[in-house]
């Protein structure tokens, strides 16, 4: 779902210098702009654009930004009409400069507009060309007509200019009349709008062509391979520029090309597309974050549980997965005899271990949580960083309860959820209620009570949220949580959804005050998504620069010379031993090594000379907080402690 309200961007990046001099001067010459501190903006509010400081020993003047509201496809009638005639205006120029291209759908999207053509292999230059074709179109002023005609008229003009594409849409559109849009009487289209009146009412220094990518015609692997043009389109140059700026600094948090220069994970070719590696340093923060999840979970009142990863190909049949899942799921393993298969969802496996005894109204609710790793199909064109991956590890869990226990259990799933977001730095959210589709299972009554207990939930918390009607799952009502993250992005991360579905296929029960048995209400619920997805969103959330208590490696030992690396092995071991994340740095000279431990985002640089050898100290130098001098070192571990039990910088 779009964003229904507008961001704000700044063009210009503030920065404020903090010379590193004082202490390290005695071991070094440091070029004040290589050690200004990295500040933290709030993107969201905000965006600024990353300038190279000029070289010098003085504070620059601060300057106030210039701010440029982005508005969306949402909240801008005039912006959707852009980029949906946009996308026409690019169809028309392709087909003035490669005549044989045939066209096939063209509509708008969240930051501009797509078209997808069958021709050849288009390049940058072709990108250029392309858009000098436009500029002219766009220069010339051209109506946009909006006319009707029958099915039988609509087909003769696609046979008469043999556009293969064309004549498969028209076959799948049911209302008549057909509606076409035409450019001048040079250009026509099939489409419903919206348009603008003329192509002069698109700004043509406001439109960009970004990418070409490759797509398969209806999403259909099977089928022809597409050309589909990416354009870029906006009100004003202006908000171009302000989008071209929130585009370069989400490539700068890219968190492919940083969970490679942080050596955090990586995919290997050999393994196979999707398939995570994590390293040291990223299974370090995965653990933490498992760390934490678990301990919340307890305190919450879930039972831990552990199940495997495959499982006899029946207990999908059970579950419907075959029957509605198969597509995702991978093939079927035969052992003994017998089908297996690689788990796609953890649902069927929590529910068996819910059937493991007999069941008590006096022994719900029940929870579970499990950090349990399934394997779903996707196509290899798909695959995208840790964001769309075959294997991952959901953070899933399953509560049984009585129908009058739902309210306060989503109460419990909201509060829990806010606890472990605002942990690692979501604190925005964008929430949306799902009521029940047009067909569903389930009656009406257990339909309304579900609905009504996730809405008074919701209005106790006293979150906002916006109703989708019909949006629900065929098996209940649901709520998703989106978070918002530095940038102002939103990442679908939670979701709470109530099951009248697998109670019923797995026939699960529970007895009652009279001893008779009733079916429970399964909630189903996932606060981070999958790890592998919500670790992509925090490196890019943070740029990779994690904060002291999640950096993988907190501080950094790093010699003058060699003659005290003895006493910098002590200062490393001493810091693991007191549960500090330290490694010593050596076999450059110091300039070289301060410089490796800024790339490697390293929160503390902890430099040892003759002096500190001689008290007992280090000279710390935070990467948020600049100098903090020269401290004895249990000093520093405690300050190191204080700070990471409160998660704050040092």
């Amino acid at each position: 779902m779009a964003s229904s309200h507008s961001l704000l961007f700044a063009s210009s990046f503030l920065y404020k210098p903090n010379s590193f001099t004082s202490s390290l001067r005695r071991f070094v010459y440091v070029p004040t702009r290589r050690f200004w501190p990295r500040q933290r903006h709030d993107f969201s509010t905000i965006f600024a654009v990353a300038t190279e400081p000029a070289i010098s020993s003085k504070r620059p003047k601060k300057t106030e930004p210039a701010m440029v509201q982005l508005p969306s496809n949402d909240s801008s009638d005039k912006l959707l009409k852009i980029r949906h005639t946009c996308a026409h205006v690019m169809a028309m120029a392709v087909q003035k400069l490669f005549p044989d291209a045939k066209v096939t759908i063209g509509p708008w999207i969240d930051n501009g507009f797509y078209y997808d053509f069958d021709m050849e292999p288009l390049t940058d230059k072709d990108l250029k060309r392309i858009k000098k074709e436009m500029d002219r179109i766009i220069s010339r002023n051209l109506p946009l007509l909006k006319e009707d005609v029958s099915r039988e008229e609509a087909r003769k003009r696609i046979m008469a200019i043999n556009e293969p594409y064309k004549m498969e849409i028209l076959d799948s559109i049911k209302e008549e009349p057909i509606t076409v849009y035409h450019i001048g009487n040079e250009w026509w289209d099939l489409c419903a709008g919206p348009h603008v009146e003329t192509t002069g009412k698109i700004n043509k220094k406001a439109v960009e062509l970004e990418s070409v990518a490759g797509a398969y015609w209806r999403g259909d692997e099977k089928r022809q391979m597409l050309q589909r043009i990416y354009g870029t389109a906006w009100e004003s140059e202006e908000q171009l520029k302000a989008y071209l700026h929130f585009k370069e600094e989400a490539k700068r948090r890219d968190h492919r090309r940083i969970g490679q220069d942080l050596d955090l994970f990586s995919i290997q070719d050999e393994a196979g597309g999707g398939l995570v590696f994590w390293h040291p340093k990223g299974a370090i923060v995965r653990n933490i974050i498992e760390d934490s999840w678990k301990k919340m979970h307890v305190e919450h009142g879930y039972d831990l549980i552990y199940t495997p990863h495959v499982a006899k190909a029946d207990l999908w049949k059970i579950s419907g997965h075959l029957d509605f899942y198969r597509e995702n799921m991978y093939d079927q393993m035969e052992i003994e005899d017998e089908l297996y298969q690689l788990r796609p969802m953890n649902c069927p496996y929590h529910i068996l271990l819910y059937q493991r005894k007999r069941q008590s109204y006096r022994d719900l609710p029940v929870r579970v949580a499990e950090l349990g790793t399934v394997y779903r199909y996707e196509l290899s064109g798909s695959l995208h960083g840790l964001f769309r991956v075959r294997g991952f590890t959901q953070d899933d869990a399953h509560i049984f309860c009585l129908e009058d226990q739902i309210k306060d259990e989503i109460r419990g799933v909201l509060d829990l959820t806010e606890e472990i977001l605002s942990r690692f730095g979501f604190n925005k959210y964008e929430v949306n209620l799902s009521t029940r589709p047009e067909k569903s299972v389930g009656d009406d009554d257990i339909w309304e009570k579900a609905t009504s207990a996730l809405k008074d939930a919701l209005d106790d918390k006293g979150w906002s949220y916006e109703v989708d009607e019909g949006g629900g799952a065929f098996y209940g009502p649901k709520i998703d949580l989106k978070i918002e993250d530095a940038l102002g992005r939103k990442w679908q991360c939670s979701t709470i959804q109530v099951d009248f579905n697998l109670p019923q296929r797995f026939d699960i029960t529970y007895v009652d005050t009279n001893s008779d048995k009733k079916r429970p209400i399964m909630i189903h619920r996932a606060v981070l998504g999958s790890l592998e997805r919500f670790f992509g969103v925090l490196i890019e959330h943070y740029a990779g620069d994690f904060p002291l208590w999640l950096s993988p490696v907190q501080v950094r030992v790093l010699p003058v010379t060699d003659n005290q690396l003895e006493f910098c092995k002590e200062v490393s071991e001493k810091l693991r031993a007191c549960g500090v994340r330290a490694e010593l740095c050596h076999g450059e000279r110091l300039p070289k090594l301060i410089r490796n431990a800024e790339t490697q985002k390293i929160p503390l640089m902890a430099v040892v000379g003759p002096k500190e050898v001689e008290t007992g100290t280090v000279t710390v130098r935070s990467r948020f907080g600049g100098e903090l001098g020269t401290i004895p070192v249990d000093e520093f571990i405690n300050k190191i402690n204080i700070a990471v039990e409160s998660r704050t910088a040092l």
